[in-house]
């Protein structure tokens, strides 16, 4: 975790800046993060952070107005991040930053108690209005996120062990392999796929995978 050095108050000297913690694993992509701010007057970057448990330490110490969080990072994960953040202070407003666009991912991070959902592909004044409009309304979520929930209605829950026969899937195992692997009978692996199959609303093991990639509810190892 690194610390900026805190800027001097806005133009009229009254009006505090937007204290921004960026958290991210890759330091190039805070350094983006960085200069984006930098270009902003009423935004001042008050500290980094390289993953969630450095997020929670670095917001403890800066109690920031509005946190950049992205999901993907080591030690704990983004979502995981935002949850004990929330939890321990209620009022806190984290925008998730993720590459992956599935509804799963948004869901998640809006459940952990995020208050908006951005790509990390969009353009660098996004970014800027995302943290003001956070900060002023308390929650964004940007019209291509919206749809893509909206895409999906009703969410799939699966179960864990359905979860875990869908990675396996994914991994290209089959269903005796899969009874190996999860300390299971090939009869009771085939009931998960069954219902795998049918809650996805898939023909196959092949279009489940590509609707699970596609949605975020797993990842490829």
């Amino acid at each position: 975790m690194s610390v900026i050095k805190k800027q001097p108050l806005a133009v009229n000297g009254k009006t505090q800046r937007i204290r921004v913690l960026a958290v991210d694993d890759h330091p190039i992509y805070r350094d983006g993060l960085a200069a984006v701010l930098a270009l902003h007057s009423d935004l001042e970057l008050v500290a980094e952070a390289g993953d969630g448990a450095s997020a929670l330490e670095a917001y403890r110490t800066h109690l920031p107005d509005v946190t950049l969080m992205d999901l993907s990072m080591p030690v704990m994960g983004g979502v995981e991040a935002i949850a004990k953040i929330v939890e321990e202070f209620p009022t806190a407003r984290i925008i998730a930053l993720t590459t992956f666009q599935g509804d799963t991912d948004i869901h998640r991070a809006l459940e952990a108690g995020a208050r908006g959902y951005l790509l990390k592909d969009v353009l660098r004044n996004e970014v800027a209005d995302a943290i003001r409009a956070v900060w002023r309304q308390g929650w964004i979520l940007p019209d291509a996120v919206a749809r893509r929930l909206a895409e999906y209605v009703p969410r799939v829950e699966l179960t864990d062990r359905e979860l875990e026969v869908l990675q396996l899937m994914a991994a290209g195992l089959r269903n005796k392999e899969i009874a190996a692997q999860i300390h299971r009978t090939e009869a009771t692996v085939k009931v998960h796929v069954l219902h795998v199959l049918s809650k996805l609303q898939a023909q196959d093991r092949t279009e489940a995978v590509v609707i699970a990639l596609k949605r975020g509810i797993i990842r490829l190892n």
